[in-house]
C-alpha cells in the first residue's frame, strides 16, 4: 500500500500542497522581519507597535507584529536554543518517517503533512533569521495571548486534527475467546 501512495499522481500533490504552504509560511515571516520593527511589549497602547488590523471587537484585539522567539512556544527553553533546534529536527525526522513508511491510514495524511510543512518553517526561521519569527497577535478580553505565525498554525490544526481523530477513531478489538466451565 505503502508504494502505491510514492507513485507520482499520488505523491506529488501532497509535495505541492506543502511547498505552497511553506512558501505562505516564509514570504509573510520575510515581509514582517524586514518590514516591522521588533515589538516592544512594554508598550501598552493598541496596536503594540505593530499593524492594527481590527481593535476591540468583542473585546478581542488583533494585529500584526514582528516578535523574535529563541523558545519553544510561550519562549520555553529559550535559554537553550541549539539543544531545541536539534530536538525539533529530531521530531521533525521522525514525523516524517512516520507518515512516509509507517502511517497506513489515508485520513492522517493531511494533518501529518501540515505538522511537517508547520516544523519545517519554524527550523528554517532558525537557520535564516536565527530565531522563529512570529507575527499574529491576540488580546483576548485584555490577555495578550502568545505571539504565533503561520507555521504554529499549521503545527496546531494538524495535530488538533490527529487527536480529534484518534479520540473518534474505531478501536479493533481482538476477540479473545471465553473459557468455561
Amino acid at each position: 500500500m505503502k508504494k502505491d501512495f510514492f507513485k507520482k499522481r499520488r505523491f506529488f500533490p501532497f509535495i505541492l500542497v506543502g511547498a505552497v504552504l511553506l512558501l505562505i509560511d516564509m514570504i509573510t515571516k520575510f515581509w514582517v522581519f524586514h518590514g516591522l520593527a521588533n515589538m516592544l511589549y512594554a508598550s501598552p497602547f493598541y496596536p503594540y507597535g505593530g499593524i492594527g488590523v481590527f481593535e476591540n471587537v468583542f473585546g478581542i484585539d488583533f494585529c500584526i507584529n514582528r516578535v523574535t522567539n529563541q523558545g519553544g512556544a510561550w519562549g520555553i527553553f529559550g535559554s537553550y536554543p541549539i539543544v531545541l533546534l536539534i530536538v525539533r529536527i529530531a521530531i521533525l525526522v521522525s514525523v516524517m518517517i512516520y507518515a512516509l513508511f509507517i502511517n497506513d491510514m489515508k485520513t492522517r495524511q493531511i494533518p501529518l503533512l501540515l505538522v511537517i510543512t508547520g516544523a519545517l518553517g519554524n527550523i528554517l526561521d532558525r537557520f535564516i533569521y536565527g530565531s522563529v519569527v512570529d507575527m499574529f497577535h491576540f488580546t483576548l478580553w485584555g490577555y495578550s495571548f502568545p505571539v504565533f505565525n503561520i507555521a504554529d498554525t499549521m503545527i496546531f490544526f494538524g495535530v488538533a486534527t490527529l487527536i480529534i481523530q484518534s479520540l473518534f477513531q474505531k478501536k479493533k478489538t481482538k476477540h479473545v475467546p471465553r473459557f468455561s466451565r
